[in-house]
């Protein structure tokens, strides 16, 4: 049976889930329940559990003051927070997984099985998904990528040109160094359309800092700054001649 503790700092939520884990989830033990960082470092002091369900705010402070506390964790952690398109966005950059609340049945079952077979998130993500909570305004430095064996982590502005391939899509970064991505290129066209990138044609996705001009000749197409190319879409060249146009205006 594997261990879990509950930190949520609105007593109906914490009641809730801690209802639903022991009515869907009896393999699961609940050790124990916080409802702040003081009280879920005595708790974690005494014993750290398999499964630790954190909120990320809470009354004295949020859940990463807990991580803070205790650098070494070894629980699972599934993060658990209010609806709320910048955090989504947030766990999104970082590849961390979560659950919204008020949430599914459906959803919470999936993040406890996804939490049994994933490791702790390093610093590096978790840093990426703090400074994404903190300005929410503001463009992300970095974002997390999850290919078929590992993370990495990699900074936007070296990020070329995305292509889909199927439901995956392959990222061309600046070092010349492609990523397999497991994840479609809609997913990450709705996670980047805001800093700077644009959707061209079904299959392509660009860095607008890295378009050096757009050639009307052969259906229309885009040559990169690395010498690549990239078709236009029909219906998307009145959009891209338009971005363009106001990027030469600045």
């Amino acid at each position: 049976m594997l261990t879990t503790i509950i930190v949520d700092d609105i007593p109906s939520a914490l009641q809730m889930l801690k209802g639903d884990i022991e009515r869907l989830h009896p393999e699961l033990n609940i050790i124990g329940t916080a409802s702040s960082v003081v009280e879920t470092a005595k708790l974690l002091r005494k014993q750290q559990p398999d499964i630790l369900f954190l909120d990320i705010m809470l009354g004295d402070g949020s859940g990463f003051d807990v991580l803070e506390i205790f650098p070494d964790l070894t629980s699972k952690i599934i993060f658990v927070t209010a609806s709320d398109e910048f955090a989504i966005r947030a766990f999104k950059f970082a590849a961390i997984d979560y659950v919204l609340k008020p949430y599914a049945e459906e959803e919470l079952s999936l993040a406890i099985n996804k939490a049994k077979s994933q490791i702790h998130p390093n610093k590096e993500r978790l840093d990426i998904l703090k400074d994404t909570l903190a300005a929410p305004n503001s463009k992300p430095n970095k974002i997390s990528l999850h290919t078929l064996d590992k993370i990495i982590i990699v900074s936007l502005d070296e990020i070329i040109r995305c292509e889909s391939d199927s439901n995956n899509t392959i990222f061309y970064l600046l070092d010349g160094q492609k990523i397999f991505v497991t994840k479609t290129l809609k997913y990450f066209s709705d996670m980047l359309s805001n800093y700077q990138f644009l959707r061209v044609h079904q299959s392509h996705l660009v860095n607008l800092q890295f378009i050096k001009a757009f050639i009307k000749t052969d259906g229309g197409y885009l040559l990169l700054k690395d010498k690549s190319t990239v078709p236009v879409s029909v219906r998307k060249k009145v959009e891209v001649m338009e971005v363009l146009s106001s990027i030469h205006r600045k």
